[in-house]
């Protein structure tokens, strides 16, 4: 049975439930895409830039809705280099940034902090170069922590909250495990992940790479409650949808389950495999 149609079996059954919302696809997958250098700018930074009165032109649609890569490219300049042609993201907003990898940051002389995308207070020095002219700014230039965009949804579906960090493996040729991935939650995003050019090369990752959360809060839940409880006892999983990745995950042999959980048919197979046992209680 291919994962297609498992996730329409589940879907059934969810609304048979009374369940309006769409569940966790049954591999726990997260898109990942890899963000390369770019800059984000205010209003008036891209007229002081390119011009009175510019406004930036589309070239791309970006993932995220309403997102776009401009036509226009700037350069990013520091002590002891520059980075050439680094897109420019649209549309404006309210602040002006740059987003680099470590790499780019060591050839250009540069020690930005890592942060949260829009959190620039106190951050690097950022000097902006256009064909209409240059900026000096004081702060804006960081390392974007690695996060996924979610909707209120998603994060229901996969038990986690806006602002959480959860451990995120990556599949590929080499297999990566990325620490401290911040969930950013907004009903104007699509699900997917991002991470910058030197995360992507340490784990030879490409944009379209399956990522799925390992760690105790989001899908495959409560590793630190599982090797805690003892071993002998049953494990209780109190989410609305087992998949393949829970069981997996899980420890014990034995995992209760309330009635009315979703198990996927993959879970149950897992579990046959393992020689784990699932159990319905009321």
């Amino acid at each position: 049975m291919d994962r297609h149609m498992i996730e329409r079996i589940v879907a059934d059954v969810m609304a048979l439930l009374g369940e309006t919302s769409v569940p966790v696809p049954p591999d726990g997958m997260i898109p990942v895409a890899v963000s390369a250098r770019h800059v984000h700018l205010a209003p008036e930074h891209v007229e002081a830039l390119f011009g009175q009165g510019f406004e930036l032109t589309k070239r791309s649609d970006l993932s995220q809705p309403g997102q776009f890569a401009s036509n226009e490219t700037v350069v990013i300049a520091g002590p002891k280099g520059s980075l050439e042609r680094v897109r420019v993201l649209g549309p404006a907003r309210k602040l002006t940034q740059a987003e680099i990898s470590w790499t780019d940051a060591m050839k250009i002389g540069a020690r930005p902090p890592l942060r949260e995308s829009g959190d620039i207070t106190g951050s690097a020095p950022l000097t902006l170069i256009g064909p209409a002219g240059s900026l000096m700014l004081s702060e804006g230039l960081i390392i974007a922590q690695a996060h996924i965009h979610m909707s209120p949804q998603d994060a229901q579906n996969y038990g986690v909250n806006n602002g959480e960090f959860v451990t995120v493996k990556v599949s590929g040729e080499r297999p990566l495990s990325i620490d401290k991935v911040l969930i950013r939650v907004s009903d104007r995003y699509r699900l997917e992940m991002h991470i910058d050019t030197d995360e992507a090369n340490a784990g030879l990752i490409k944009s379209g790479a399956p990522g799925r959360i390992v760690n105790e809060s989001a899908v495959v839940q409560a590793m630190t409650p599982i090797v805690q409880q003892p071993r002998n006892q049953p494990y209780e999983f109190k989410q609305k949808l087992l998949s393949r990745e829970h069981v997996q995950a899980i420890d014990e042999k034995e995992i209760v389950i309330r009635k009315g959980t979703i198990v996927t048919p993959l879970a149950k197979d897992t579990a046959r495999e393992l020689g784990k046992e699932i159990t319905f209680i009321k």
